[in-house]
């Protein structure tokens, strides 16, 4: 059957829509490559690789054909400076802060909570509230972060983020095979005795209780790659987002389909350009 002129628009249409871009969930660009970021901005392209066959993708970087930047990091204190160039060169920018508050043992190289809260409220006076987007991630449950640590240091951090964010992204550790030897070697180096893959009834009472400390300081929390039933009253997340970007970017969400990048996961299409085994936060999970 051959196309009709309907659908020979909405091809072309998204032939030439401009690229949301995630920087990066690969590795942690804001905090240790943010003048890397700039320059290839600068320069108005960069090479991203495929994680599979390590095959190169030159991505355009021109401010028309970028519908939106999407920033992750663990510490955006070294990028402040550049998120102000980046938004003078014309380019939508929105930030994906995360903050755990978990012990040294685990996050070695994290910036001290207080830094980061510090950081996470200049990008809200800067940009806004809505541009932010803080992620409690990932919840690993042991011994030495149990449910009621995992509460207390949630909750005071709420207290903190209160005002300057309006949703949180919280998502339990994946037991990946890489994970699960770090997390071995370090009970036999630290006696840091880890707890198996939570069950579903904790995973589901722990996330209730979370919603409820984020709720009094009018934070809505949402899960990651989580699969769970729907009268628990709790949304899915979508760290790539057209939605949540179109009233800030004024782009069309129709035009990003669902795009996940993992089981459960819910993100829309974007381009990562990032590379893997690059972050020096080196965080044992």
């Amino acid at each position: 059957m051959a196309p009709t002129a309907g659908t020979q628009k909405r091809r072309r249409a998204e032939d030439l829509k401009p690229r949301i871009i995630s920087a990066s969930r690969r590795t942690d660009i804001p905090a240790f490559y943010g003048t890397w970021l700039l320059n290839r901005l600068r320069a108005g392209w960069a090479l991203t690789y495929n994680p599979f066959n390590r095959r190169p993708m030159a991505v355009s970087l021109r401010p028309q054909d970028v519908a939106g930047i999407v920033l992750w990091s663990k510490n955006f204190g070294p990028f402040l400076t550049h998120a102000e160039e980046i938004r003078e060169r014309g380019f939508n920018c929105f930030f994906l802060f995360t903050i755990t508050g978990l012990p040294r043992l685990l996050e070695p190289h994290t910036p001290p909570v207080k830094e980061a809260v510090a950081a996470f409220r200049t990008l809200a006076r800067r940009f806004s509230p809505h541009h932010l987007v803080w992620r409690y991630d990932p919840i690993l449950l042991s011994p030495l972060t149990d449910p009621a640590y995992h509460l207390r240091t949630f909750g005071h951090l709420c207290r903190q983020l209160g005002g300057y964010t309006f949703r949180c992204y919280v998502s339990f550790l994946d037991f990946y095979p890489k994970v699960r030897r770090r997390l071995e070697r370090l009970s036999r180096t630290a006696g840091l005795e880890l707890l198996a893959e939570p069950l579903p009834e904790t995973k589901l009472e722990l996330l209730r209780e979370l919603a409820k400390a984020a709720a009094k300081h009018n934070i809505e929390v949402r899960v990651c790659s989580e699969d769970l039933p729907p009268s628990t009253g709790l949304k899915k997340a979508r760290c790539i987002d057209p939605e949540l970007l179109a009233p800030l970017f004024g782009l069309d969400p129709a035009l990003y389909p669902p795009k996940p990048t993992r089981p459960g996961c819910g993100c829309h299409e974007s381009v990562d350009i990032g590379v893997y085994e690059t972050c020096p936060h080196l965080c044992e999970y």
